[in-house]
């Protein structure tokens, strides 16, 4: 099977602006050498929306939020910081950056790519959480891929 021809399943759930900002966050994360999984369950029932590892288990959460709407509808992202090493909000070009909490890292994007606007001071995960979110990230990642090569089992 060439990459070209495997077919992804649809989540459904983001809008095209969202899947646009995703897209560029991922290859974003990528560029700086963490691996990505996206719509990522944490154990506290949240779902990051793009969750990447580094190779030294630096761990990084992008929340996206595709319009003003979004932003003012969903305000529990601070649940996030007890996962991850940095927490980002990741927002379209067409989106007013001002409203993004100082607090919290931010990047832009869209499908072709993201920038990094700025970075806040990072938080160190407790080895043990680290532990636990690694393990479980793994998991998630070989169920993924098992389930594009054989989608009857999931």
């Amino acid at each position: 099977m060439t990459h070209s021809s495997l077919i992804l399943p649809v989540d459904g759930r983001q809008s095209e602006t969202a899947l646009s900002v995703q897209r560029g966050v991922c290859r974003l994360m990528r560029e700086h050498g963490f691996a990505v999984i996206t719509e990522f369950s944490l154990a506290s029932g949240r779902r990051a929306d793009v969750f990447g590892i580094r190779q030294d288990g630096f761990i990084w959460i992008a929340e996206i939020k595709s319009c003003l709407e979004d932003y003012k509808a969903d305000q529990k992202w601070p649940e996030y910081r007890d996962y991850c090493d940095r927490f980002s909000f990741a927002i379209p070009l067409a989106m007013d950056a001002a409203i993004i909490p100082l607090e919290a890292g931010l990047v832009v994007a869209d499908h072709y790519g993201a920038e990094i606007i700025r970075l806040t001071e990072d938080h160190p995960l407790h080895a043990s959480r680290r532990k636990a979110v690694t393990l479980q990230f793994g998991r998630a990642a070989a169920q993924r891929l098992h389930g594009l090569y054989d989608p009857l089992e999931m």
